[in-house]
């Protein structure tokens, strides 16, 4: 089997909404790439995140809206093709006006991701988990939603809705704009920057949709454990940037250790194999498909 993906989007899409439907916990880790969402696969998770904090860093870009749908549209493509797990993707909010929305989920669908989520930020955005954060009207959200809804192809698309209002308006407010967004048409929500579980209880208590847990590091919320997540009785547990975080450390450790001791000797059992990676990549199925494909001898005359 070349590396790419053996299922269509549409599988990916209803696996996605069936597994949401059992109602136990799915662990979903931010991939950096598609070798790393293969990874991901690899290990035994039955689906992946792209953050577009991750995929602005990736850039070398800051968590503030510079990037476009566009751009995260090809990433995202890139990356579904190389898994056959279904990924959701961070829209952010939606790279502009309603109409933006719209198209930008479009996009998303035609990238084969299996659903996204928009947020209520102001565009542009910045990173939930900083202060100074700013939201729209709720209106203005809702109009958001219902455009991004009505624009969905496939009813199977997830669509998700982020709200950062815990930290401008408070637990209730967020909670009632939760309400009016699925009202508008979100198949789930995203509670942004929730302080403690009890506020993590209470949004679970008061929406009765798939919730999202954000457990992000260094962030305003709790790293609450998945035994935790699942007695609230949360759908999904992300992890957004816990990979990024990992292998920029050991990309910076790795570099400092070369700079200090002119060799990497010291650093190979720190490494990914060479055997692992080219079975990670399926050398073996390219090498047996090149060979299918060209050991032939032409028919006498020809």
């Amino acid at each position: 089997m070349l590396l790419h993906t053996s299922t269509t989007p549409e599988e990916r899409r209803r696996r996605l909404r069936e597994r949401l439907a059992t109602g136990r916990l799915l662990v979903m880790p931010g991939a950096l790439n598609p070798l790393t969402a293969r990874l991901v696969q690899d290990t035994g998770f039955e689906a992946a995140y792209l953050s577009g904090a991750v995929l602005a860093a990736d850039l070398g870009l800051p968590d503030i809206g510079l990037t476009t749908s566009t751009e995260i549209a090809a990433r995202a493509q890139q990356t579904t093709r190389a898994t056959d797990l279904p990924v959701l993707i961070d829209a952010d909010t939606g790279f502009g006006e309603p109409m933006n929305a719209a198209r930008t989920v479009q996009l998303m669908e035609d990238a084969g991701l299996a659903g996204l989520h928009l947020e209520d930020q102001v565009n542009p955005k910045r990173c939930g988990h900083l202060d100074g954060k700013a939201v729209v009207p709720r209106a203005e959200m809702v109009r958001r939603v219902r455009a991004a809804a009505d624009a969905r192809r496939d009813p199977g698309f997830l669509l998700m809705a982020r709200t950062d209002a815990r930290a401008v308006e408070g637990l209730d407010a967020a909670i009632d704009r939760a309400k009016a967004y699925i009202d508008a048409g979100a198949d789930a929500i995203f509670p942004e920057a929730l302080a403690d579980e009890a506020e993590f209880a209470a949004f679970r208590a008061a929406v009765p949709v798939p919730l999202l847990a954000n457990m992000t590091e260094f962030g305003k919320s709790p790293l609450l454990d998945t035994r935790t997540l699942a007695d609230l009785g949360y759908d999904i547990a992300l992890y957004p940037v816990t990979l990024l975080r990992l292998a920029m450390d050991a990309v910076e450790n790795g570099l400092r250790t070369l700079a200090a001791e002119g060799s990497q000797e010291s650093l190979l059992p720190r490494m990914q194999t060479r055997s692992r990676l080219y079975e990670l990549l399926g050398y073996q199925d390219y090498a047996r498909f090149d060979t299918s494909v060209h050991d032939f001898t032409l028919p006498p005359g020809t």
